[in-house]
């Protein structure tokens, strides 16, 4: 009987693992992160690409394609071919960048109809930042500052229908103050203005932000995340200072095109969850403040869809577009 119900329990691993063994790349795989170069989902998708590498016996290359809030990138992904070659490596904002292009009426794809989630890469979170001479040091100081500030200050983003821009939309609406919104392409060109003091506030993921953090050059004030974080356990969360409904939980995932084959899934599903718990892989991407991924397929579609419907009301009652 025991071994009967050990049999049973082991199916589904033995059904993917069957699956997995199906299918290999007959030539380079592409790595698609809709950014540029330096973000938090680059410097990921360049350790996972790394260790793909050695895995899958072929190329995996990273190839940046910033722009419209990720949403560039992610099309050439949702048209490509699907036979495992051509994967998106995206972010949290491909979460609310899908919703505002819905809400425009010219939305290229769909996440739920043109993609394949496979996992998640890495649980990052994500960190509302100042610059140096910024006076705030928590969320509630910094609302009482924009709100003296005349003219407005500026926040910055990585474009139209992203994260940072639904956030301090957000907080705006509920904290009563104002600032003028500056789109960029991609975190790192964002962080680098905020470095030299031109925008006031933004939203990056701790990854890519945190050496900025520990050097004093930008300053957080909150987390967006429902708990602190572990690295820097002395910033309180949006939640704890009375701004709920600026909470996001932060991530990083691997999508194919839709209608990728279930055996291509599965091998790719099996070596990037081996990947995330391959203890070189896994103390690089923790020494980044983040957390290794490798969920069920199921589990990361859920929290992928789930997030979007989520987000849907609100990017409609703040009337939000990509440009």
């Amino acid at each position: 009987m025991h071994t009967r119900r050990a049999i049973l329990a082991a199916a589904p691993f033995l059904a993917t693992a069957a699956l997995a063994q199906g299918w290999s790349p007959s030539g380079p795989v592409r790595i698609i992160v809709p950014f540029p170069a330096g973000g938090t989902t680059d410097i990921l998708a360049r350790l996972y690409a790394q260790r793909l590498t050695e895995t899958l016996g072929v190329s995996v290359v990273v190839e940046n394609r910033g722009g419209g809030g990720g949403s560039i990138g992610a099309d050439v992904v949702a048209k490509a071919a699907p036979d495992g070659q051509t994967l998106l490596f995206h972010n949290l904002t491909f979460s609310t960048t899908t919703a505002a292009l819905e809400f425009a009426g010219r939305a290229p794809h769909s996440i739920e109809r043109d993609f394949a989630p496979i996992t998640l890469g890495a649980g990052v979170p994500n960190v509302l930042l100042v610059n140096a001479q910024v006076p705030a040091r928590n969320l509630t100081e910094f609302v009482a500052w924009a709100r003296a500030q005349n003219p407005p200050p500026f926040y910055g983003s990585t474009g139209p229908g992203s994260t940072a821009n639904l956030v301090v939309e957000v907080l705006k609406r509920d904290g009563g103050f104002q600032m003028e919104h500056v789109p960029f392409r991609g975190a790192a060109p964002l962080v680098q203005e905020m470095l030299a003091g031109r925008i006031a506030l933004g939203t990056d993921q701790l990854s890519s932000s945190l050496q900025h953090i520990r050097a004093g050059t930008l300053r957080p004030i909150a987390t967006l995340s429902a708990t602190r974080m572990r690295v820097l356990p002395e910033v309180p969360t949006v939640r704890e200072q009375g701004f709920p409904n600026a909470e996001l939980l932060g991530w990083n995932g691997f999508f194919a095109p839709a209608r990728t084959p279930e055996a291509v899934l599965a091998r790719l599903f099996a070596e990037i969850a081996a990947a995330a718990q391959n203890p070189a892989l896994a103390e690089r991407i923790r020494e980044l403040g983040a957390e290794p991924g490798g969920n069920p397929v199921a589990e990361f579609t859920a929290q992928v869809h789930g997030q979007v419907a989520a987000i849907r009301p609100l990017v409609r009652e703040l009337r939000m577009t990509v440009e």
